[in-house]
């Protein structure tokens, strides 16, 4: 029997966005209004808890910091935000369905169609969120703009603006309570377990601070914020079933599962696989004091945004890798194709001599500067050994021999 696509999408959408102060916007009262405009620049937070402090739980607030007598890390009782467990469990079984249909009844042309549309969602959160919006790695035209905003509607992973506070948030405090995501947690919770509970306090309070200004002042962002209740369901559930059933004369089960669920599903736990695999597998060749790693599996999946132990060590750079070849960085190779037709500009990136100084002095040694380092301090060990003296003598008795080397010299059966 054929689903209701639009009964399951406003449901969907009702589970998934979550409605009370999602962009942290309500501030405490007398909070002062931050307008430091410098990129990343995260002003000291407005007047909060502490997060030693006991929290007196009540039948709404569970939410609760206490600190150990035997320990000096936090503890937070995580409080499980229900809806968003239901709507994951539902889009991961449909995941699954999606993928039975897909080898057993869909059409090539709608298997072509989910990766087409895809690659767009992948499109509008590497090339627009991550590396346009949170890291103004490079700068966009509008035509651009307008295209990778509603290419990140179809991804649906939140709003731009929620995208980009909740991001740069996490460059700041990778790897503490105020990171969205926090590593340290765990595979599941860096992957998909953080958006199955209500944030921590810290995470609130450093979003609350994170300077913002750059997206106020950009139109298409905030129109999407606006109406974005009303864009994800639409570009992301709606359209995409609509195409296959209509254009492409495919059935209500095998458009739903498999062009907007399974096309979603999969495109959701790539991004993920950013946030977890690619903070506990792989290597350090830029920063080994960091979680961060390279990987390359990550990196194939993600569209290229699996160098991630060389993006925080270098957020600016619009490759978000040091690679020059496009196999493994999918993203790379569409912006600088918008680049060439005028809509991507002011492209930034790191160079060479600054790359190799950070390797060398932070790298875990899995660089190859690192190798070409070693093998160049070796050359010129040998060769200084084999001029290690600033004057050369011709023996023993010569009165340029160093006199350190002949006390230092081994001399048998002396005479005397």
């Amino acid at each position: 029997m054929a689903p209701n696509v639009l009964g399951n999408t406003i449901l969907l959408a009702e589970a998934c966005i979550e409605q009370e102060d999602r962009n942290n916007n309500n501030a405490p009262v007398g909070a002062q209004q931050y307008k430091n405009k410098s990129f990343l620049n995260v002003v000291p937070p407005p007047k909060v808890t502490p997060v030693t402090e006991v929290l007196k739980p009540t039948d709404a607030q569970k939410n609760v910091t206490v600190q150990d007598a035997g320990s000096t890390r936090r503890r937070y009782h995580h409080v499980y935000v229900w809806r968003n467990i239901i709507a994951f469990v539902y889009l991961h079984l449909g995941f699954l369905y999606g993928s039975y249909l897909l080898v057993t009844s869909a059409k090539w042309s709608t298997f072509f169609l989910a990766l087409t549309l895809g690659s767009c969602g992948a499109l509008g959160i590497t090339a627009g969120a991550h590396r346009l919006w949170s890291h103004r790695a490079y700068k966009a035209k509008w035509p651009l703009r307008l295209f990778l905003m509603l290419a990140q509607t179809l991804a649906f992973q939140n709003s731009v603006y929620e995208w980009v506070r909740d991001h740069r948030v996490h460059h700041k405090f990778t790897d503490t309570d105020a990171d969205p995501h926090n590593a340290t947690r765990g595979f599941f919770f860096s992957h998909i377990g953080w958006l199955m509970v209500k944030k921590h306090p810290d995470v609130k309070a450093r979003g609350q601070a994170v300077d913002m200004s750059d997206l106020q002042q950009d139109g298409i962002v905030m129109f999407q914020k606006r109406y974005y209740a009303l864009l994800m369901p639409l570009f992301c559930f709606v359209l995409p079933t609509f195409l296959a059933y209509y254009y492409l004369d495919e059935t209500f089960s095998n458009a739903w599962y498999v062009v907007a669920i399974f096309r979603y599903v999969l495109s959701l736990n790539a991004t993920w696989l950013v946030n977890s695999a690619a903070h506990i597998w792989g290597t350090k060749p830029y920063d080994r004091n960091i979680s961060p790693t390279n990987n390359t599996f990550v990196a194939v999946a993600a569209y290229g945004e699996g160098w991630h132990n060389y993006h925080h060590v270098f957020p600016w750079d619009y490759k978000t890798s040091e690679l020059g070849t496009y196999s493994t960085n999918f993203t790379t190779a569409a912006i600088d194709f918008f680049a060439r037709i005028g809509w991507a500009y002011d492209l930034k990136s790191v160079s060479d001599d600054l790359i190799r100084k950070r390797v060398l002095r932070t790298g875990d040694g899995t660089h190859q500067c690192s190798e070409e380092e070693l093998h160049a301090r070796m050359v010129d060990y040998v060769n200084q050994l084999d001029h290690e003296s600033e004057q050369a003598v011709w023996g023993w008795d010569d009165k340029d021999m160093n006199e350190q080397d002949r006390q230092d010299a081994t001399v048998r059966n002396k005479a005397d």
